[in-house]
């Protein structure tokens, strides 16, 4: 199974956000996309959060732009 990534995850989530749009899905078939879209924004959004820490880590180091490594968090590799 491929790993899941911020894009891998945002692109699923546009093609949720279609397909609910669309209106064809049963109503069993929308809240089960619908359930996994959420769980996909929530991924999205700790990635983002990292991404902006990390960023925060590179500007803060003694004033001068350094990379700092960002902890792994639940022993999931950050995509950097």
């Amino acid at each position: 199974m491929a790993k899941k990534t911020f894009e891998s995850a945002l692109s699923k989530l546009e093609q949720i956000t279609a397909e609910l749009e669309e209106g064809e899905l049963g109503l069993e078939k929308s809240l089960k996309k619908f359930d996994e879209g959420i769980n996909l924004v929530d991924f999205c959004s700790e990635k983002l959060e990292q991404a902006r820490n990390q960023v925060e880590l590179l500007m803060k180091k003694n004033g001068k732009l350094s990379a700092t490594p960002f902890p792994e968090k639940n022993g999931e590799e950050i995509p950097f």
